[in-house]
């Protein structure tokens, strides 16, 4: 059967407060369906022709289906078509994750090979939820983008097309990714809610929701990373400027932080870029590392949990909370080892050298 592609594209990321107190930018609709144009031209180039994408209420779509018609009219007279046919999840819109959550899984069930995700950490969030063994391919469209490597979408579609048409070997294609799975056990009706963060899991003081998004260092006390880069932003740039650990490494880093980031006996005080634009002194009073497949209970005793730098749950002494890393969670597509490969091999070319790794 021939591959399609699912599209997960969110019409609202990079919405949040930190526009308002850092200088996080926000992607117009007209930039993101730009961005899902380049990708699905460079699917097409590949001999992609089908795409499945989520519906969304955010223009999105609408601008996407004005650029190919606007294609088909300039290439028609040449019998030219540069982009595949798109089609859209049937469900309903409701605005909100759910409709990221609800599409994924739909696109799964539907047998996509890959799904390119326009979104920032929370959106890749929620498909590698619902994913399953379906590999990701992320572009950064969020406020603060960890997880999602940033390149220029066509490359992204490049390396996706030729990895779902089975032009570069699996080992080569896909990497893969680890996971911070949360459980929380209430304390009274001893129900449990079990979370999952692809980048950081952050324990602040606060026990309310509030806007989400975390900005406000005095309140931070534990940090759990999948991977510790310092060459990110936000809550896992903290870690990484401790102590590195690579996303292809086993397990992660915990880092417990001080109330201030004043400087005194015992504590590390470490200037750190949390928001873009933003740089914040943190306290540091001890870090390790976070072996995979062993429960983590924190120290903190009450305040809100947040994943991938947005608070999801609250929690009080009575309740029992533990975090867990998981290696080879989900996959990605590995577009740096794809496109390397392509060009070692002139994948692109009209004679490609043989192929000699083995299947």
């Amino acid at each position: 059967m021939a591959p399609v592609v699912g599209i997960v594209a969110n019409p609202v990321s990079a919405r949040d407060i930190r526009r308002v107190v850092a200088n996080a930018t926000s992607l117009q609709i007209a930039d993101r369906a730009n961005i899902l144009l380049r990708v699905l031209a460079a699917l097409h180039a590949c001999g992609v022709r089908d795409v499945l994408m989520m519906p969304e209420n955010g223009g999105i779509r609408a601008h996407v289906e004005r650029g190919l018609m606007r294609a088909r009219g300039n290439g028609a007279s040449r019998g030219e078509d540069i982009y595949p046919a798109l089609h859209t999840v049937s469900m309903p819109v409701t605005g909100t994750v759910a409709d990221t959550h609800r599409a994924t899984a739909e696109m799964r069930r539907a047998g996509v090979s890959a799904l390119v995700v326009l979104g920032g950490d929370g959106t890749h969030r929620a498909v590698a939820a619902e994913c399953g063994t379906v590999p990701i391919a992320g572009i950064s469209t969020g406020t603060n983008n960890a997880f999602p490597e940033h390149r220029e979408p066509t490359i992204t579609g490049l390396a996706t097309g030729l990895a779902v048409t089975g032009r570069v070997p699996p080992h080569i294609t896909f990497a893969a990714n680890k996971r911070i799975d949360v459980s929380l056990v209430n304390g009274a009706t001893g129900a449990t809610v079990t979370e999952m963060a692809l980048v950081d899991v952050a324990l602040v003081t606060e026990r309310y929701i509030g806007a989400r998004a975390l900005w406000r260092t005095e309140n931070f006390r534990e940090l759990y990373v999948t991977f510790a880069d310092p060459e990110v932003i936000g809550m896992s740039a903290i870690a990484g400027l401790l102590e590195p650990v690579g996303r292809d490494e086993s397990g992660g880093l915990m880092v417990r932080l001080s109330p201030d980031g004043t400087s005194r006996k015992g504590i590390t005080t470490l200037n750190a870029p949390i928001a873009p634009g933003m740089m914040a002194r943190v306290g540091v009073t001890d870090w390790r590392r976070m072996p995979a497949g062993v429960a983590f209970v924190p120290e903190v005793t009450a305040g809100s949990v947040a994943l991938d730098g947005e608070r999801e749950l609250s929690f009080s002494e009575r309740d029992r909370l533990s975090l867990t890393l998981r290696d080879d969670a989900f996959r990605t597509v590995n577009v740096a080892a794809v496109m390397r490969h392509a060009g070692q091999n002139r994948l692109l070319t009209g004679t490609p050298v043989p192929v000699t790794a083995a299947f």
